[in-house]
Parts: structure tokens; C-alpha cells; sequence
């Protein structure tokens, strides 16, 4: 196996971490805001917004290259 072909698999693997953290960090941010910290929660939140709007166009072009040719 080339490394050319591992680099989608590594690509996928790192995705899966980004959101698994992406909700560990959602639910320390319930925690937080469920004791009152609501700036901080609001934070938080706006942060993992980037997460988010971003998550289409990487599963998006995930698929692409896990396409085999």
C-alpha cells in the first residue's frame, strides 16, 4: 500500500476525533451553562459553530477521495 492511498483513511480517522471532541466540548458546555455561565457556554458555542459549518464540505470531500477510481 502506497502512502498516497493511506491519506484518505488518515484523513477519515482524524474526522472522527474532530467530532468526538466537537461532543465532549458540547457536553462540558451543557455543564457549564447548567450552572450558570452562560457567557462562557455562549463562547463555546460560537467556537464549535466552525465545526459545524465546515463538517459538509469535509465528509463531502472525504467521500470523494475514499472513492476508489
Amino acid at each position: 500500500m502506497q502512502n498516497s492511498d493511506l491519506l484518505p483513511s488518515l484523513l477519515f480517522k482524524i474526522n472522527e476525533n474532530q467530532q468526538a471532541l466537537e461532543a465532549a466540548i458540547m457536553e462540558l458546555t451543557l455543564w457549564v451553562e447548567q450552572r450558570g455561565s452562560g457567557e462562557v457556554g455562549g463562547n463555546v458555542r460560537g467556537a464549535l459553530d466552525a465545526i459545524r459549518t465546515n463538517e459538509e464540505f469535509i465528509n463531502m470531500t472525504l467521500a470523494v477521495l475514499m472513492t476508489p477510481e
